[in-house]
């Protein structure tokens, strides 16, 4: 079995600098966490990252049971942060998520960002990440961090107009 490296960069940015103002485009709307909506949080996971690289750096993200599953042990973790926890609703439904987490009790750590395909481009992920900046903040946080497929140029752009600055190289393998 061949064993295939991702290369990963992990990116940090400090609260106290960031800028948390997540504003939506009309008609979209933020949706809070619930415990009722963690269906629809991982249903939004599996459909923003079906075919993208990091279902094959992590296959439960190109798996609708494996988001349920991924999305259940988030949910689980004893740092998770429910004001970090957001979807986006619009006309047709959900079409974003992120999930936030206090690690080890004084860093926020982003644990997915996605918007399903056809709701790229409007803003959304920018507004995801700073409202989960947002919670960290309110959760006392002074730091956090996300870390992303070093392939993913369009995500890395994103994080780095939000603040995110590289910390750290990390490699992930991934058996073929």
């Amino acid at each position: 079995m061949a064993i295939t490296y991702y290369k990963r960069f992990r990116m940090e940015v400090d609260l106290d600098r960031a800028d948390t103002t997540s504003v939506l485009p009309r008609p979209f709307e933020w949706v809070p966490w619930d415990e009722t909506l963690l269906e629809h949080h991982a249903e939004v996971k599996y459909r923003s990252f079906i075919g993208e690289v990091d279902a094959y750096v992590f296959p439960c993200l190109g798996d609708r049971y494996g988001c349920r599953r991924l999305m259940a042990e988030i949910r689980r973790k004893a740092g998770f942060l429910p004001a970090a926890t957001w979807m986006i609703a619009g006309p047709e439904g959900y079409v974003g998520t992120v999930q936030g987490v206090c690690h080890r009790g004084q860093i926020g750590a982003i644990q997915n960002v996605g918007v399903i395909p056809p709701y790229r481009g409007l803003g959304l992920g920018r507004a995801l990440i700073r409202r989960a900046l947002g919670g960290f903040c309110q959760a006392g946080l002074h730091r956090a961090y996300l870390e992303v497929t070093a392939g993913n140029d369009a995500a890395i752009r994103l994080y780095r107009e939000v603040g995110f600055r590289r910390a750290k190289t990390l490699y992930k393998a991934v058996d073929e």
